[in-house]
């Protein structure tokens, strides 16, 4: 196979095929969704190809034959047959105000209405141009109506750090969606897609006929590559990069289905050669750290999180669990499920070695207060451990936490709950993205932290001196016999106490022991 360009950036199905672009063959799902049903609602993160999917039904519904050819599609599509599509899109800038939004909406529908050959609209609020422009086009064009919508949440998003003002978009925006139910007569197909799921009531309670696929095993590939893909579609880009190291970095993101990976990564990887957090430096989830530290939300436990898939669905402004925040920006994903009558249980993980490093380096400087503190320890710290100097490690997380100044301790809340110790110290080997094990079961117990890293095992135990007496944790590694889940690996294993006191605001004991 020879080499094509990367479709790094564009969202046009027509100039990926057109111009030589790689392209993943998605319309056998989009022939699924056509077969199963007529109104969809997706949520995915952000980058993850959604705005292509639409485009390629806009292209499928106007009948575009030419860029289907090959396609897994092509043959079942009547080509006779041309549906016109009223496209809907939130992506370009930042609305900040309910009169910004619906001076947006009323330019969206105008030009809509020119691009399919309407006259001027008779209706003046927006509920009723909308539906006249329904109406219109059907009418005009002798064909039921497509409506495409994408981005359909963003214009809240934007404003989640001013609850009022979001309010207010959401209303607005449910004024403009609530429009489509009562289309129905005049439409062959509807979907909107986003990076945020809102509760129905909130958002949909106008459109509660919309089939949300967000969590359907048969629909998890709908967006993103799958290991299929890379060593396919991709095969000639594969050449000189380590096909295990790619699925570690980039791997993971899951529905309820097959995994994917995110375009965006897998594109620069292969544009630059070079394994880096692509996708997670094209947004600082600044809100997101900040509501973790509201929380209060202890580290080691954002990758191992449970929820009901109620919980999954509650998000709004006024309600946002961590769970679903998290899950819906793609910072955790769908590890395992468990069905229990009516509700489905779901076990949430980090999806990836970029996710789960690059987000408890971001976490790391909310915990300190300090930007810039984390950079430089996490070095230090990864030499440390190649070297097995366990002074170094006490000295390095003993000056750590004396640097961080007494003001942002004393003001801070989430330096005063007694995870915050433990959230820390997890979160420098986090963000190293080594192999670590939380609450490692044991016939004996729960190891608090395994590491598997440098040939070795680390087995950390921690406590507050102020909750249990100092010098308590590493004899009950010992007497609790951790250390024999790993024997039979053949690896240095290395038992290692540490103490915390949260009066003092330092670590004031750190024993190592190599097992025998």
């Amino acid at each position: 196979m020879s080499r094509k360009k990367l479709p790094i950036g564009i969202q046009t199905f027509r100039e990926i095929r057109e111009e030589g672009y790689y392209y993943v063959d998605k319309t056998g799902i989009a022939q699924q969704l056509l077969d199963e049903g007529k109104y969809y609602f997706l949520s995915r993160p952000r980058r993850f190809g959604k705005s292509l999917f639409l485009d390629t039904l806009a292209e499928l519904f106007a009948g575009n034959e030419p860029l289907f050819r090959g396609l897994a599609i092509h043959e079942h599509w009547d080509w006779n047959r041309r549906y016109p599509v009223i496209r809907i899109s939130f992506g370009g800038g930042v609305l900040q105000s309910l009169a910004a939004l619906e001076t947006r909406i009323g330019n969206l529908l105008e030009v809509n209405a020119q691009r399919l050959g309407l006259a001027t609209f008779k209706a003046t609020d927006i509920p009723s141009r909308f539906a006249e422009l329904i109406r219109e086009t059907e009418r005009v064009h002798g064909q039921r109506v497509v409506v495409l919508v994408d981005e359909y949440d963003k214009p809240i998003l934007d404003n989640f750090t001013r609850p009022e003002t979001a309010r207010e978009m959401r209303d607005g925006l449910r004024n403009l969606y609530s429009v489509i139910k009562d289309s129905d007569a005049h439409l062959r197909f509807a979907m909107l897609t986003g990076v945020s799921k809102f509760s129905k009531v909130s958002l949909f309670s106008g459109l509660n006929n919309l089939n949300d696929i967000t969590l359907d095993g048969g629909y998890s590939a709908i967006c993103g590559y799958t290991d299929e893909d890379v060593d396919t579609v991709f095969a000639p880009e594969l050449a000189g990069l380590d096909r295990d190291e790619i699925r570690t970095w980039y791997n993971g993101y899951n529905w309820a289905g097959t995994s994917v990976y995110n375009p965006f990564d897998l594109l620069l990887l292969f544009q630059k050669r070079q394994f880096h957090p692509y996708w997670f430096e094209t947004g600082t989830p600044t809100f997101l750290i900040d509501q973790l530290l509201a929380k209060r939300v202890f580290s080691p436990d954002l990758g191992r999180l449970v929820a009901m898939e109620t919980l999954l669905s509650s998000f709004d402004v006024d309600c946002m669990p961590v769970e679903a925040l998290m899950f819906q920006t793609g910072y955790l994903t769908v590890d395992s499920l468990l069905s229990m009558g009516a509700r489905t249980e779901y076990t949430l993980k980090y999806p990836n070695l970029e996710v789960q490093a690059s987000l408890n380096g971001a976490l790391l400087e909310g915990l300190t207060g300090d930007p810039s503190l984390p950079g430089r320890q996490t070095g230090q710290l990864y030499r440390l451990l190649l070297a097995n100097d366990f002074t170094g490690l006490q000295q390095l997380f003993t000056a750590f936490f004396a640097s961080i100044p007494h003001d942002w301790y004393r003001n801070s809340p989430i330096a005063q709950f007694e995870g915050y110790w433990a959230s820390v110290f997890y979160s420098h080997f986090a963000a190293l993205g080594l192999d670590i094990r939380l609450e490692d079961t044991t016939s004996h117990g729960r190891i608090d932290m395994t590491v598997l890293f440098n040939g070795s095992v680390y087995l950390f135990e921690f406590k507050v001196v102020e909750l249990v007496a100092k010098g308590k944790a590493l004899p009950q590694i010992q007497e609790r016999g951790y250390a024999e889940k790993y024997r039979a690996r053949g690896e240095p294993i290395y038992l290692i106490s540490v103490e915390f006191s949260h009066r003092q605001r330092s670590v004031v004991g750190f024993e190592v022991q190599q097992d025998k």
